[in-house]
């Protein structure tokens, strides 16, 4: 009956347990069959370990691979989730903890596959649901136990609020509800019951908690290698028995037991991942070839417009204020250490724009570490009288992100070129326009009054055919005193495109005697779509003094390119 004692927590979970359902349902993955597609991209090499062993029973050649991917389109256009070794066997870049913590759900589904009129190959539609909802339900039971540990330091509010905070004012929803393939969900309970643990160690030491701690230690390494950070929560959380990080050290000297019974749990945790690269590599260890710029770690992860964490998500600022807060805490060392170094390592990784993600998707396993930051400084502002009164922005940031991860999902907030400009344009923006989405492209924008001034310098109706590469208009302009002057152009263009949509950009080139300026818009984006009409306009500025002698439109990229001009329209200021 406790866990009705403290509502307004209950009540968060109650909401964000709902929310995660609803998202799920209401973003399908697949467009067109509207059902649950999560093993695609980084997700298919953390997943296929299962498959391959349990269904097709080949690790090694994974001559299964073309089959499946011609099927369901999984892989993202090209093989990348194995690397191909000297003797043509392949070894998988991606670790087997996330297979493991989706066993049980693949076996589900193995189980019904064929009962229920599908294929038995791992990735058809009962392997899908399993894999979506089952993440659901890990991250669900988890929450339970996270709200637990919250009320033993923060009052009920304060734990309500932190929560709602966390799930629902950051890129949580984005990867359990919709793209729970991915790594980040299974291994955000890892973290829960590592603190549980931890917790329990540190009112009771017995042989089974130091094994199991061990084992989620291990496990998550081979989730993902930087996990290891994991190890400081254990080693740094305090008590009165253990009241600081030697204390510790002095009782593992006279308790050696202690010391093997957490390798043995590490151990039991990392053996699968060693056995299966000595089976496929013949050595228990392989580099999987991850690179670091420890030296010269990349800020942009955090505040850079094209993903960064406090630009898309806030919120998150309060991980960090929050660590200002931690003093009275027994946990202080622990959170401290963990978070800035954890986040130090996630954004000295080399490939800092982590594949295609909504803000920093690295940093969301860790939120059940970093919410006892959050939750310290909201009991802070609850002290000062001013809990209340903040309220009101975190609905409003709770909202900006519920927008987003819709614009994310449709494609309007990119997945890796955005930009301020662009950033601004649709910010809480429902009606986008074709000139909005050319900011992905170009930060020249002319302003309204600019706008009022414009006149037409030229226009095509007539349908006429593009070939990629091939120049649709080409005109020299005769020059006067219109384009000495300093100004702008606008280009609207409707197009036809029958194939080869992505990858093709509108070239647009204006040329003097001695130099010329060039345009590249994308012709894919959230607008458009294959057989159909796309409608793309762009502003140009034009330089000083710009002698205006050609002007040259094509479609650039794609050499499968077919489609039609409709229409073209030119303005200049």
């Amino acid at each position: 009956m406790r866990w009705f004692q403290h509502k307004l927590s209950l009540l968060s979970l109650i909401v964000i347990c709902t929310s995660l359902f609803y998202f799920r349902i209401h973003y399908p993955n697949d467009i067109h069959t509207k059902q649950p597609k999560v093993t695609t991209w980084d997700a298919l090499g953390y997943y296929m370990y299962l498959p391959s062993a349990f269904i097709h029973h080949d690790e090694k050649e994974l001559k299964w691979i073309p089959g499946i991917d011609s099927m369901y389109q999984m892989s993202g256009g090209e093989f990348y989730q194995a690397n191909r070794l000297s003797n043509g066997n392949y070894v998988n870049k991606y670790l087997m903890g996330v297979s493991i913590l989706q066993l049980p759900w693949f076996a589900l589904a193995d189980f019904s596959a064929e009962k229920l009129g599908f294929a038995r190959d791992g990735f058809s539609l009962p392997y899908q649901y399993a894999i979506a909802y089952g993440c659901i339900f890990w991250v669900i039971i988890s929450l339970f136990v996270l709200r637990k540990m919250l009320l033993k330091y923060f009052t009920d509010e304060v734990v309500a609020v932190a929560l709602i905070a966390t799930c629902l004012a950051t890129n949580f929803i984005q990867y359990t509800a919709i793209e729970g393939g991915q790594s980040h969900a299974w291994i955000f309970p890892l973290y829960v019951f590592a603190i549980y643990l931890t917790i329990k160690i540190h009112e009771k030491i017995t042989s089974l908690q130091l094994t199991l701690l061990g084992f989620i230690i291990g496990l998550a390494c081979i989730c993902r290698p930087t996990e290891i950070v994991m190890i400081f929560i254990p080693l740094l959380w305090t008590s009165e028995a253990f009241p600081n990080l030697k204390s510790k050290l002095n009782y593992c000297k006279s308790h050696l037991t202690a010391i093997i019974f957490i390798a043995l749990g590490v151990l039991l945790g990392v053996v699968p991942q060693l056995l299966y690269w000595k089976r496929v590599t013949g050595n228990f260890v392989y580099d999987v070839g991850s690179k670091w710029d420890f030296l010269n770690p990349h800020f942009r992860v955090l505040f850079g417009w094209e993903k960064g964490w406090f630009i898309y998500t806030p919120i998150c600022l309060l991980f960090i204020i929050g660590l200002f807060f931690l003093k009275k805490y027994p946990f202080k060392k622990a959170i401290i250490t963990f978070t800035l170094l954890n986040i130090y390592i996630i954004i000295a990784w080399h490939v800092w724009r982590y594949g295609g993600s909504y803000s920093t998707r690295a940093l969301v396993q860790s939120y059940p570490i970093m919410i006892f930051a959050m939750a310290a400084c909201l009991e802070a502002m609850r002290s000062y009288k001013i809990f209340w009164s903040i309220i009101p922005l975190f609905v409003y940031l709770s909202y900006v992100n519920i927008f987003q991860i819709e614009q994310y999902n449709s494609g309007v907030l990119h997945y890796d070129d955005m930009n301020r400009k662009y950033y601004q344009a649709i910010y809480l923006n429902k009606n986008i326009t074709p000139l909005d989405m050319s900011l992905l492209d170009t930060d020249e924008q002319m302003s309204n009054d600019e706008r009022n001034q414009i006149s037409k310098l030229l226009l095509i109706q007539e349908p006429r055919k593009i070939e990629n590469g091939v120049p649709f208009f080409e005109q020299i302009v005769t020059p006067g005193a219109n384009f000495m002057k300093d100004g702008w152009m606008n280009v609207i263009a409707k197009i036809e495109v029958k194939k080869g949509l992505w990858g093709s950009f509108l070239y647009f080139e204006i040329q003097r005697e001695n130099d010329k300026k060039i345009y590249k818009v994308r012709l894919y984006n959230a607008l458009s779509k294959e057989d159909k009409v796309n409608t793309y306009e762009f502003d140009m500025k034009l330089p000083t003094g710009f002698n205006l002698k050609t002007i040259k439109c094509l479609i650039d990229g794609n050499a499968s390119f077919e489609g039609e001009l409709q229409y073209l329209l030119i303005r200049k200021t």
